[in-house]
């Protein structure tokens, strides 16, 4: 796990978490094709048995697209969501029931225990101040044998690797990771051995795990290359690790 010390800390949530969807996504981000989760889904099928109506929580939903696409699988779905003007798109713009999306943050808000078979943390656990703390709060909400899925910026992304080399060798102090330096900043990022300790702290098992590669935001014609060595050697952007409580 790598993280910064100390850590940026604003002086109010919307300062962190109040972006305009407008000013951080593209217009086509606001449609949600039939391919959108897809794979992961698939991955939960293989680690659990799908049922109509099983309950599912989107932590951090965003414009609500995950739940979008949990209901079209047949999930109960439900999220919340600490951004004002994201929350307010994903009802306007989205079609999301308002009942079923709350307005709230992962450090305060409360559901009932094993209420939930599937609970996703999308691109949201390097943005929280304690993601042990937010892990153990989830598994509350999920029934046994449930699944969290979590996808998180990886420790060991090569192109980090090759950035701060970079750094080095001109005698700067910088380095390339805990990016982006913009809100909602990233505090954290993960590596596998970091969730098999929290696991045995927590009782949970990692039922599943994979790297991806991403983009590189190198020259395109390193692309090749890179994104083949990454995938060999699991250096790729994001970790994609599924959760399972025993």
């Amino acid at each position: 796990m790598i993280f910064s010390d100390p850590q940026p800390v604003p002086f109010d949530l919307q300062d962190h978490y109040g972006v305009p969807p407008e000013a951080y996504w593209k217009e086509e981000y606001f449609t949600v094709s039939e391919a959108y989760f897809s794979m992961e889904l698939d991955r939960a099928s293989k680690l659990m048995t799908i049922e109509p109506g099983m309950k599912a929580l989107d932590i951090g939903a965003g414009l609500g697209k995950c739940m979008i696409a949990l209901r079209r699988a047949g999930f109960d779905a439900y999220g919340f969501e600490p951004s004002v003007p994201f929350r307010d798109r994903a009802i306007d713009r989205m079609g999301v029931d308002p009942e079923r999306l709350r307005l709230g943050d992962m450090e305060t808000i409360t559901y009932d225990n094993a209420q939930f078979d599937l609970i996703t943390f999308g691109a949201v656990l390097e943005h929280l101040y304690d993601p042990s703390a937010s892990i153990a709060k989830a598994m509350q909400w999920l029934k046994p044998g449930g699944l969290i899925h979590v996808e998180v910026p990886s420790s060991h992304w090569l192109i980090n690797r090759i950035i701060n080399t970079a750094y080095r060798v001109q005698g700067l102090d910088y380095v390339g990771n805990i990016s982006p330096m913009h809100p909602p900043f990233h505090l954290y990022e993960f590596g596998l051995d970091s969730f098999l300790a929290n696991g045995r702290a927590l009782g949970y098992e990692v039922a599943f795990h994979q790297y991806i590669v991403c983009q590189t935001y190198m020259p395109r014609i390193l692309d090749p290359f890179l994104k083949w060595y990454m995938a060999r050697t699991d250096r790729g952007m994001q970790l994609s690790i599924w959760l399972k409580k025993v």
